[in-house]
């Protein structure tokens, strides 16, 4: 039986690189996967969906515009698919994962979304709020502060180097941006220290 299932951490995490695998997994067997990510990410170049351990992908891009289900219909009616795999889910709205949620109901279809819970002001973004009402299944994927505590937590880098607080939701960037910590420091970076 199909399922939507979101697997969400923080940065750095590894989450590409279980997509990755997955798909890889898929492909060992003989089955054909359909990768999909962010039209406006270009970090490993626009259609790719790469690791920061080096392996990387072809995928077709959405954008905010994209109806989700079409693409993947159409891509299903030109040939076999075991599995459809989005990266930076995140980013999606609404109505994209409810157009996930139709590709497993009406097509039978497994959809395996990976992306951030929540961004650098600690709040879940659209997508991620999403998925977390309407997957069928949820995945954590762990990763750790600088503390050794489980990272939940990112922020946003400014140019100085402090956590800033204000901003777009969305600007994308990597290591050079984003650190990953637990609630607790994530609440020290941001200036509210909890009390000793």
């Amino acid at each position: 039986m199909a399922k939507l299932y979101f697997n969400y951490s923080t940065m750095n995490a590894g989450k590409s690189t279980l997509l990755l695998q997955a798909s890889y997994n898929y492909i060992e067997r003989g089955m054909q996967t359909y990768l999909l990510t962010a039209n406006f990410d270009d970090r490993a170049g626009t259609g790719k969906i790469a690791s920061r351990i080096g392996i990387e992908a072809e995928a077709d891009t959405w954008a905010a515009s994209s109806d989700l289900f079409d693409m993947i219909q159409k891509r299903f009616q030109s040939g076999p698919c075991a599995c459809v795999l989005v990266d930076e889910a995140q980013w999606l709205s609404r109505e994209q994962v409810w157009q996930l949620a139709c590709v497993v109901d009406d097509l039978g279809l497994p959809v395996m979304a990976y992306g951030l819970r929540v961004d650098f002001r600690g709040e879940l973004f659209p997508g991620s709020a999403a998925l977390l009402a309407l997957a069928d299944e949820l995945r954590e994927v762990r990763t750790i502060c600088h503390c050794g505590r489980k990272a939940t937590m990112v922020i946003r880098r400014g140019p100085d180097g402090v956590a800033v607080t204000e901003g777009a939701q969305v600007e994308v960037g990597g290591n050079d941006r984003y650190v990953s910590l637990c609630r607790r420091h994530f609440r020290e970076e941001i200036g509210d220290r909890p009390a000793d």
